[in-house]
């Protein structure tokens, strides 16, 4: 076996994989915040604990985690200097914004995608079951870390928890000395944090892309005109992948990756095809075969719903949906560049027999309506 090929199955992080931490945060002692529970999927993201676990730590250019926590639960105020992105996978939420947390609130579930702005005051609240689900990705591999309102500072104070310049937590209740002045994080002025841009609740709804609005195209993939390689794309941010030339997504500033949807249907499957960026993938509905590789050097794993997939640059790979239904899964691609897709020359050859090939720009066209060359 070609050893330059992954095996598939090392690059699955299933459900049961996951592992929690409920110390991940400067606000983890804090009354009506004391229950978060906090994953990181990929690259370690913003967590304040040295204990924090993570499945896959390698740099992708963003990182995947998740937050989770009961019906009632918030997460305190905090700003981002890098996108933050967040995919509702089960329950409710309801997010806020602003200085104090009252410029607006939007709500949240299963399905819907929402970007928070960089540079701006937000927190949430789980307003749904217990085992709701939030997905989280993080822009670049280097986030900055948390940056947190003075408040919530001022609060954890109180209560011996105290974060360092590098980011870091100190938990002097269990016998750590709190750090000095110099070493202590500074922070955030009145001054500054006056200057930060407000966001209306009309533009804060400009930043989400709930279930309902996804725009489907059945002509987003070469191979779609293949027995067997039926699928759909709906862009969420950034380009994506679609070939599809009237594909636009309804968010479009630079985060640093692209996200969109993929849907397969049952039985079917897209592929095989590379690109130059890594890519994840994590499924929402069905079950998804992910075969990495060509020919011999070929291996496969099954994700489940919940299962995150990770997917080297430039690595063959084939998706498949199981025969017992439709595969739902969302997409993440590295960069904000529009991820160009290199098909095996068999799927070239063979949608163009069939009347399909790229134009010029790389998008798809009937090739009785492209240049002879």
């Amino acid at each position: 076996m070609n050893t330059s090929v992954p095996v598939a199955a090392d690059r699955l992080i299933r459900y049961e994989d996951l592992v929690p931490c409920s110390l991940a945060f400067i606000d983890c002692k804090i009354p009506g915040s004391d229950r978060k529970v906090n994953y990181s999927i990929i690259g370690a993201g913003v967590t304040q604990s040295s204990e924090q676990f993570v499945n896959l730590a390698e740099p992708h250019g963003f990182a995947l985690g998740v937050a989770a926590m009961p019906h009632g639960v918030t997460n305190n105020l905090h700003m981002h200097y890098t996108a933050e992105v967040f995919m509702v996978y089960r329950g409710e939420w309801v997010f806020r914004w602003g200085p104090d947390g009252r410029d607006g609130e939007i709500t949240g579930r299963a399905g819907d995608v929402l970007s928070i702005p960089t540079w701006i005051f937000r927190g949430f609240t789980n307003t749904g079951p217990d085992d709701s689900w939030i997905f989280t990705l993080l822009g670049r591999d280097e986030s900055g870390g948390v940056v947190w309102h003075p408040n919530i500072l001022e609060t954890a104070a109180a209560h011996g928890l105290y974060l360092t310049r590098d980011n870091m937590m100190v938990d002097t209740a269990l016998g750590a000395p709190k750090p000095g002045g110099d070493d202590l994080i500074v922070p955030l002025s009145s001054e500054v944090i006056a200057t930060m841009r407000a966001y209306s609740p009309d533009d804060m709804r400009a930043r989400m892309v709930t279930q309902d609005e996804l725009v489907w195209s059945e002509h987003a993939l070469l191979d779609h005109v293949l027995p067997g390689h039926s699928s759909m794309l709906a862009p969420v941010i950034g380009a994506g992948m679609s070939e599809d030339r009237n594909a636009e997504a309804k968010i479009t500033n630079p985060h640093g990756f692209t996200l969109e949807w993929l849907r397969i249907p049952a039985g079917a499957q897209v592929g095989p095809f590379r690109l130059a960026s890594k890519q994840v993938l994590i499924v929402r509905e069905g079950a998804l075969e992910v075969e990495l590789g060509l020919d011999d050097d070929a291996t496969s794993a099954v994700a489940e719903p919940w299962a995150t997939f990770s997917i080297p640059a430039d690595c063959w790979r084939t998706l498949c949906a199981s025969k017992r239904g439709e595969v739902l899964v969302s997409v993440t691609t590295a960069g904000d560049a529009r991820p160009v897709i290199d098909w095996h020359p068999d799927i070239v050859v063979a949608a163009r027999a069939a009347g399909i090939a790229h134009d010029p720009n790389g998008y798809l066209a009937p090739v009785a309506l492209l240049p002879a060359a």
